[in-house]
């Protein structure tokens, strides 16, 4: 096989975002625009492609799905490679792997800038507003299971919190739209984007440098980039410049071995944190975990008396207490 040479009409659209990513993209000639949503405004940002510019690099290497719609704007001609023909082709030319790492460095200084002002544009934001701001995000971008996660969250630091009847109807909004259309799809889910203040924030909880920090690294576990969340948390640990957020960067990095598949260091983490700190406010969830990584080690009948355990701690109106249940008919099914 070798890379194609694909015509498109105006108004044609290469990819669109969500799309399963399996090829790259180089413009030989036209005119095409990658449109997104900028994280900090909420906008549609349209960003156009240069000719002999490859695009759908990011989305297609990372194995996720794309992150922008690819729009022809007039008569273009592109040239669509695998991962494998790609990685072949900048294998022989250093100048490609150059431009790439130029590009790639530009766009994560800007997401990284867009995410600060995001979470932080405020003087006095209160970590509780924060983790709230996230979980709207993401839900209004489609990305229910990112904010499954920063929901979940809240409800774990701020059960009675003022933005907590909010957050419980939008988790059984995001569960039914995740499992009813799929992650990325489905109706805009409508929301109000600027949370209604039934008074000031907590100025006496406003966001630390661990704060920012730990903020940070919830976004980058909601986005999947687990090593990169785990050396956050990590930093925030050695500094111990505020147990409160020292506390939930142990858990956080406990999740991250479990999503790189880390079994074994995840249930020693797990079991020493909860030795240490028996009414860990992530009690539930840390159990929940350890069972999880016994079930993918196979270990069944442990795993299942762990969610038993986890049961007996949880409502049934919790969302946890589903998940668990879920896990035990996939293991009774067997």
């Amino acid at each position: 096989m070798s890379p194609k040479s694909i015509t498109y009409k105006p108004n044609s659209i290469i990819y669109f975002k969500g799309d399963i990513a399996d090829r790259i993209f180089i413009l030989n000639n036209g005119k095409v625009s990658l449109n997104f949503i900028n994280i900090e405004t909420g906008q549609e940002m349209h960003e156009f492609i240069k000719t002999r510019e490859f695009f759908g690099v990011k989305s297609a290497l990372g194995r996720y799905p794309r992150e922008e719609t690819a729009l022809v704007l007039k008569d273009s001609n592109v040239i669509a490679f695998t991962v494998d023909e790609f990685e072949q082709l900048a294998s022989k030319n250093t100048r490609i792997i150059i431009k790439m790492l130029k590009v790639f460095s530009n766009q994560l200084r800007r997401i990284h800038k867009q995410v600060q002002n995001l979470l932080y544009m405020e003087d006095q934001i209160s970590p509780e507003t924060g983790l709230y701001k996230i979980g709207l995000y993401y839900l209004k971008s489609k990305k229910y299971k990112q904010s499954l996660y920063a929901f979940g969250r809240y409800l774990v630091y701020y059960p009675s919190g003022k933005y907590s009847d909010d957050v419980t109807k939008y988790i059984y909004t995001a569960e039914e739209y995740l499992q009813k259309y799929g992650q990325g799809k489905g109706p805009v889910v409508n929301i109000n984007d600027t949370p209604q203040e039934v008074d000031k924030p907590d100025t006496s909880k406003e966001l630390s440098g661990s704060g920012k920090e730990y903020y940070y690294g919830v976004n980058l576990m909601g986005e999947g980039k687990y090593q990169e969340a785990s050396d956050i948390f990590k930093t925030i640990i050695q500094n111990d410049q505020n147990n409160e957020y020292t506390l939930k960067a142990q858990f956080e990095i406990g999740k991250c071995l479990f999503y790189l598949q880390n079994y074994d260091n995840c249930i020693k983490m797990y079991t020493v944190l909860l030795q240490k700190y028996p009414k860990h406010p992530d009690l539930n969830e840390a159990l929940f975990f350890i069972a999880q990584c016994h079930q993918k080690k196979g270990n069944g009948d442990r795993a299942v008396d762990i969610y038993k355990k986890v049961l007996s701690l949880t409502p049934e109106a919790d969302s946890l207490y589903r998940r668990v249940m879920k896990a035990i008919r996939e293991l009774e099914r067997k």
